[in-house]
């Protein structure tokens, strides 16, 4: 039984690690456009605090190496994200995003050590983490449903990857079953609810997936006739920059969708189409 629990344990760490770099394409548009946009900190800030949650209760229980081997990797690819993001962020995104690294990694983590150490009794202590881990777990595995929301309301499944979806929904069944050959339920539970919102988001790719191309073509006309009636502008001279912004916009709008850590979220909508409007008055 421990040798098949230590398979599923492998497995997890590798489909985790898997799901970790998910968010390498995202990185690397904000490196190409020396800007953060639209995409927001939160889920990495949030997949941070995960991460040191279930190191902290991991070293309170007993043979949990693969447990901290994965989340120290988390640890570490989290918080690179977040020093990356810091770089490229304005200065309203970078505040907003210290704020929220102080009151959740810094004050929130350290009440729950200190609280579990010093009021809890040795023999409940992992108890009482693990019922921490469990809820805030429950948590992220519910933030999806902004995703899942999103894509039946736009019919489009342009910001939920269908490989990203699966190995999400792996990577839940690898620990699920880890989880329950050790008879650890805290770890066991989430991933039933992560197993489930991982075949709502695939069967909804497979329903929407082929309303994107008509999506695509649509936007691309959309688009030529902004352009075409921005060059009359520049040809005024009025607004030189404004093909350029538009044009970005028209590129990046269309839905706000919001994940958390795994999910690369991206909103779009509020904070992309206001800068763009804000422009535009400005100018």
């Amino acid at each position: 039984m421990n040798q098949l629990a230590f398979v599923f344990g492998l497995l997890g760490n590798v489909v985790s690690f898997m799901v970790f770099l998910a968010p390498i394409p995202t990185f690397y548009t904000i490196f190409k456009k020396k800007s953060t946009q639209g995409f927001q900190s939160v889920p990495y800030v949030v997949g941070l605090f995960s991460a040191m949650l279930w190191i902290y209760y991991a070293f309170l229980k007993t043979e949990t190496t693969l447990l901290i081997t994965i989340n120290t990797v988390g640890c570490f690819v989290q918080s690179t994200y977040i020093c990356f993001y810091l770089f490229f962020a304005s200065k309203n995104a970078r505040i907003q995003t210290v704020k929220l690294i102080l009151l959740l990694n810094v004050v929130g983590f350290g009440l729950i050590i200190v609280l579990t150490h010093f009021w809890a009794k040795d023999s409940n202590r992992d108890d009482i983490v693990g019922w921490i881990c469990l809820v805030f777990s429950l948590c992220v595995f519910v933030a999806p449903l902004g995703v899942v929301r999103q894509v039946i309301r736009t019919k489009s499944v342009e910001y939920m990857p269908f490989l990203l979806s699966f190995f999400l929904t792996l990577s839940a069944v690898m620990w699920f079953f880890y989880g329950l050959l050790r008879k650890d339920y805290n770890i066991a539970i989430p991933n039933v609810l992560g197993f489930l919102f991982g075949v709502v988001q695939m069967v909804l790719y497979v329903m929407y997936k082929n309303t994107n191309s008509k999506k695509v073509v649509k936007e691309k006309k959309e688009i030529s006739e902004i352009e075409t009636k921005i060059i009359v502008i520049d040809h005024e001279n009025k607004l030189p920059e404004l093909k350029e912004q538009i044009i970005d916009v028209m590129k990046l709008g269309g839905a706000a969708v919001l994940g958390i850590i795994p999910l690369v979220p991206v909103h779009v909508d509020n904070h992309i189409l206001g800068v763009g409007t804000q422009s535009i008055n400005n100018d």
